[in-house]
């Protein structure tokens, strides 16, 4: 059964023909829809009762109150603003928040239809995000190019400084309000929405993502450009200043001729700005005629002066401790190194390092002696220490404490 309630064909006919009407009247009542947009109301002389209640019907006009006359609705005002590029009541809008909400919804929606297999509501459910996505693009593009319209009539041409301090503040928070609502599109949060659908990801991720480093862009080439003017305006007030000035003093001063300042032996210090100069010396080695000169100027240079310090007995006495650590180091290695030998004499069989300090009766604490062998393992080439095996007897030091003491370090051949 075709044409029935809810048939998707008879609701976009229906759609289309509505709106074919809708666009119809605009276009039938333009002048006297323009007169009312250049005006406070919209005249009633050429529109009769059943064309003014046709208008109010299709909401293209409204009436505020009973008393008050026929106005252009806000959305109307709008359209038309953006479609002659009157700066003065176009609004740089671009509601973010709600367009992501509307996308979430669909978002939804898509899932659902194509879930459940009907491919005619998922096609019209992907047709309503790609409408609204280009529909949020539009919108920022729609705002960048009105800043870039003031800045180029309104900013770039008004003759204050106190109107062009106004203007660039309100440009700046037109600016900031577009960066605060660019900030609320989150990739992370549009990646986990869309999923593994490809023709979501290509839509909500790339393709957005792609639009919204071109607006970033253009957001910084008008923040460059209004800089630019506002210094430009700044330096042209600075010189109208200066010449209003001098009118002003000329007019005081009518004889008034100015001095030739470059023939004077005094110059007034507000002429005179320029730091003095110093100049650069440098000996001309190329010239023969003075090689004797230069040769006696230099036999003629004061010597440096080489003092020894004094050796006091405190330096002594450091120097002297120093030397008796340094020959105590090198003691202790040595006495390491024959423990190790001793391993390598003994046929590989295992050795307790303490075993062998006691043994020999060094004067080694038993902890610096640990520590060495350690160490003096830890210091040979990776292919010696594969000659050898190195195990430390150690404990935990307490049940609440996992720091590990060593014992004891027995010492190996590998075979």
């Amino acid at each position: 059964m075709t044409g029935g309630v809810g048939d998707p064909h008879a609701l976009e006919s229906r759609l289309i023909s509505t709106g074919t009407e809708r666009l119809a009247l605009l276009g039938k009542h333009a002048e006297t829809l323009m007169a009312g947009y250049a005006r406070d109301e919209v005249p009633l002389a050429g529109l009769s009762k059943t064309a003014l209640n046709r208008l109010l019907a299709a909401r293209i006009l409204w009436r505020p109150d009973e008393q008050g006359g026929v106005k252009l609705a806000p959305k109307v005002r709008e359209l038309i603003a953006e479609m002659l590029a009157d700066e003065t009541r176009r609004h740089v809008n671009a509601d973010v928040a709600e367009s992501l909400e509307l996308l979430r919804s669909l978002v939804q929606s898509y899932r659902e239809a194509r879930d459940a297999g009907d491919y005619w509501r998922q096609e019209q459910q992907l047709l309503r995000l790609r409408q609204e996505v280009d529909d949020l693009n539009g919108r920022f593009a729609d705002a960048i190019d009105s800043l870039w319209r003031r800045l180029n009539s309104d900013f770039g041409f008004v003759s204050r400084l106190g109107d062009k301090i106004r203007e660039n503040e309100r440009a700046q928070k037109q600016i900031v309000r577009l960066l605060d609502g660019l900030a609320l599109i989150d990739f992370t949060e549009l990646i986990e929405l869309v999923g593994g659908d490809g023709a979501l990801r290509k839509l909500l991720v790339s393709g957005l993502q792609h639009q919204l480093s071109r607006h970033y862009t253009s957001l910084r080439e008008v923040q460059r450009r209004m800089i630019e003017l506002l210094a430009r305006f700044r330096q042209q007030q600075a010189r109208s200043r200066l010449v209003a000035g001098m009118a002003a003093f000329l007019r005081e001063h009518p004889g008034f001729v100015p001095g030739n300042y470059a023939r004077r032996s005094e110059v007034p210090a507000l002429v005179n700005r320029a730091a003095p100069l110093i100049a650069a010396g440098a000996a001309a080695l190329d010239h023969d005629a003075d090689s004797s000169t230069l040769a006696g100027l230099l036999h003629r240079l004061p010597r440096p002066a080489t003092r020894s310090e004094p050796v006091t007995a405190a330096g002594a006495a450091q120097i002297q401790a120093a030397t008796l650590v340094a020959a105590r180091h090198q003691a202790l290695k040595e006495d390491v190194e024959r423990f190790y030998l001793a391993v390598v004499d003994g046929g590989g069989e295992p050795r307790s390092a303490l075993e062998y300090l006691q043994e020999g009766e060094f004067d080694w604490g038993e902890e610096i002696w640990l520590f060495q062998v350690i160490a003096e393992y830890q210091g040979l080439p990776r292919g010696e220490q594969r000659a050898f095996r190195l195990r430390q007897q150690e404990t935990q030091a307490s049940p609440f404490n996992h720091l590990r003491l060593i014992h004891d370090v027995i010492l190996q051949l590998e075979a």
